[in-house]
This record gives structure tokens, sequence and C-alpha cells, in this order.
């Protein structure tokens, strides 16, 4: 599979993503979480080098102790267990792996990162995950030039970089330098099962008038149209009305809700959309949601009791222990809100996303930066996708796969689209401000919330972000 790059070439997010998420230190203020992170002075202490080599590009020391966390969510972590381990022992026999897996990044990781102790390489994702913004601006993450620089561990007289789909590095980019590997190319959109679709006649609606027409038979059937998860995952909601933002108004519309320039949340776009999805919210959503998880929800969607359901393409793999036989995951754009969107119904939010980053402090930064380039090496990114149903960074790695109903849907969503996908970043740069998001788009679909407060809210919370010396700016 090839991706090709947006025009501005320069990929973000989630978190799943979301998804594709920031590094962070749960709700701590930034200004908190730096104090905290530095406050222990210095390093951890010597770190771990070898010789460098062709064979050994990143001077990695053969018998160094390597520490990685992995988050487990909805890609688990047998990928870790069963690939990328295996691969990096295969190499470095010597070396013991430390593995250990976490669904609280921050909860687990903070007091680490605090008193300069942190594991060599980490997953950063989930509800709880730590601020990677503040993580960077602490000078805690250590700056992988070298990993992208370095040759392909299997695709001789290749660099790492060479091999990776165009913006996968600029997505993990802070001023200039990348910090963080976005491993996962994550596909965004609105599922549902192709099968009850098949079964009542429904079809895959491109028009906003399509989608609420739709959405009126599906209610009238019995089936709560469209929902998601107030509890964790208000941001899947934020995202597509963004996608909806950006179709509208063209992908500068989120380039400056990044940038934080003044009036951004203000744009006619993202007013536009926020009443097209309020008005979702009020007539064919689930109230009673608000107060649920994600896996809680999508428990419903295989259960038939929701129809369309917003999230990236780990959803498949997510809930593959709950999805009945014949449940056939499908994905599709959001529709197009208005006859004049600047951005054609086919395009959609793609990025490189769930972050990992290897920590400055660590005792072994080197292996942590080896262990990635075994993660994007092209059987690594092939053995990631066969147990995660998710397609990665790396160009060319599920060539020849056989692969799952709703990775196929989404590849062809992806292939749809064309040059026509974008992302945003500001949810990894502030996670005041996806935090601020979250809240803000539960209002605006759960309770009653208009488009103009939402906006207002929203821009309140990017001019204190933009007014806070304590925070580091970022820019694309």
């Amino acid at each position: 599979m090839s991706v090709t790059p947006d025009s501005t070439s320069d990929l973000s997010r989630r978190s799943l993503l979301q998804r594709a998420a920031a590094a962070g230190l749960l709700a701590t203020p930034a200004a908190g979480l730096l104090a905290g992170c530095v406050s222990g002075g210095g390093d951890s202490g010597p770190k771990a080098e070898g010789e460098k080599s062709a064979d050994n590009p990143l001077g990695v020391k053969e018998d160094a102790e390597l520490e990685i966390v992995i988050f487990n969510g909805g890609l688990g972590s047998k990928y870790a267990t069963d690939v990328h381990i295996p691969s990096y022992k295969k190499k470095f026999p010597k070396a013991n792996v430390k593995f250990s897996e976490t669904q609280e990044v921050g909860t687990v990781l903070q007091p680490r990162f605090t008193s300069n102790t942190p594991p060599d390489m980490v997953n950063n994702a989930g509800s709880k995950l730590m601020d990677q913004g503040a993580l960077v601006q602490a000078g805690q993450v250590q700056d992988l030039t070298e990993l992208f620089e370095a040759e392909s561990l299997d695709q001789p007289g290749m660099k790492v970089k060479d091999t990776l789909i165009p913006g996968t590095i600029a997505q993990g980019t802070f001023n200039d330098k990348p910090y963080v590997l976005n491993y996962a190319f994550t596909v965004f959109g609105l599922w549902y099962d192709a099968a009850l679709f098949e079964k009542n006649g429904w079809t895959a609606p491109k028009t906003w008038a399509e989608f609420t027409a739709l959405c009126d038979k599906i209610k009238a059937a019995g089936i709560t149209p469209y929902s998601y998860a107030g509890a964790n995952a208000a941001y899947y909601q934020y995202l597509v009305m963004l996608t909806s933002a950006a179709k509208i108004g063209g992908p500068d519309v989120l380039k400056n809700i990044d940038n934080l320039e003044d009036g951004a949340w203000q744009a006619d776009a993202v007013k536009q959309a926020a009443e097209a999805w309020a008005e979702i919210g009020a007539k064919y959503g689930n109230k009673a949601h608000l107060g649920l998880k994600h896996t809680e929800v999508q428990l419903q969607h295989n259960q038939g009791k929701v129809a369309f359901y917003p999230s990236g393409s780990w959803l498949e793999n997510e809930q593959a222990k709950d999805t009945p036989p014949g449940f056939k995951y499908a994905v599709m754009p959001t529709p197009s809100v208005t006859g004049a969107d600047k951005l054609p119904q086919t395009a959609v939010y793609a990025a490189a996303g769930e972050m990992y980053f290897v920590a400055a402090k660590g005792k072994n930064p080197r292996g942590g930066m080896e262990y990635l380039r075994h993660m994007l090496s092209k059987e690594g990114a092939k053995g990631f996708t066969q147990l995660t149903k998710v397609l990665t960074v790396v160009k060319g790695a599920v060539d020849g796969l056989e692969i799952s109903p709703g990775l196929t849907s989404s590849n062809a969503m992806l292939t749809a689209a064309g040059s026509d996908y974008f992302a945003y970043r500001f949810d990894t740069w502030y996670k005041k401000l996806d935090d601020e998001a979250r809240s803000a788009t539960n209002e605006l679909m759960f309770r009653g919330g208009t488009a103009q407060k939402f906006c207002d809210r929203m821009q309140k919370a990017a001019d204190a972000v933009k007014k806070d010396s304590s925070i580091e700016k970022f820019k694309r």
C-alpha cells in the first residue's frame, strides 16, 4: 500500500488515536508537570553505549538491559511480546528486555519521570496518557534524528526515514526536531456493520441530507443512529467534528487551530461543523451514553443497538473478542456538510498516531532507539498489522497480506481519499486544549450546548494557552 502525502506534508495526530494522545502526567497543569519532571536534577546515571558499526549503526551496548512500557489498549501488547522484543533479542541475545504493560501510562510513569528514573522506551497512549509537549519541553525526550538517519534493519541501502510514509517524521516533530515516533497509521471515520446495512438496504451516505435521512430510518427501526462514549472517548467525536470543519473550510482551519491563531476556533467552518453535529447529537444520539466508556458503547455497536460509531482503525482489533459472527466492520468518511465544501466528501482524517518515544534520561536510550528501528523494519511492521489489524507508517508492509474486513474498508477509504487527508496536532501539543475539547464536545452533543458556546469556550481555552508563558509553543 502506498499513501500520498497531503499538500503540506505534515500529517498529525491520535491519539488513534488516536488514539491518537499526549504523554501526559494526567490532568496536571503543564507548569506543575515541568517542575515535577526536572525536579530531580541531572540524568539517572551513565548511559549504556557500544561501538557504532555498519551492523550496529546506533551504537547499542549488546548486553545492556532495555526497559520498555507498552500501553495495553485497543492494540493489545502481543505485537511487542511476539514480534518486536523477539526481533531485538535475536540481534542482541545478551540483552535482557524488561517488559511491562499498563492501561494508565501517566499514573504509573509520572513518579519515574519526576525522579529521572524512566524506562527506556514508552508507548504513550490511552485516556491517562502523559503530556507529550510538556515532556519535550522538560528535556525528558530523546531526539530521534539518529534513528531516522540510520540504515533500515531489513531494507539494505535505505535509511529508516526513506522507508516511511511521507509526513511520519513531521507528525512527531516539535520545533524542527523529531522526538516521537507515531507508528500506527490510523484512518478515522464513521464505523458501521456492513451486514446490518445490507440486510436493511441502507447505503453509506455521502451528503448531510442523506446522512440525516438515513438516521431517521435507523431510528424508526429502533436502533440508536449515532453515538459515542462520553466518559472517555469524547475526542472521537471532536475529531470527526473537526474533520467536517476541515472539509468545509479547507485544512488550514486545523493548521490555524494548531498554531493558536487569533480567532481560529471562531472560524465559520468550525461553527458550521459544530451546528451540524449538535443536531445529530440532539436528534439521533443517546444521552445515557454520556457516562459510558468506549468499550461499553462499542459493545452496543456490535449488538446492533448503535448504527454509526466514530473511531479510528484500531476499533476492529479492540472489539475482536466481542464481535459476533456475521458482524462485518466497515468505515465511511464523514458526509459533506454543505454543497460548497472546499474538500471532497472522500477526504479523511488520517495520520501517523500511537506515540512511542525514548526517554532521554533512561539508562539505555540507544537501545530504545534500536527497539524503534526493529518496529520500523518491514517484518516488524508486517507482524504488527497481522496482530492488530492496523496499518503502520512503513511503506509496503501490508503487501501480500490477507487483511480483515475493517482493515480492507479503511484501506479502501484511504485510497479513495488520494492526497486529501489531513490531521491536527493541538491535542498532543497542548493537553489543556485536548481536555477542554473533550468536555466542550460532551456539552455540545449530550447537554444541549450550542455551536457558538462551543466555539467561545474553545477560543477562550486556546487564548489562555497562548498567553501562558510557562507553556512552550509549537508551530507547523
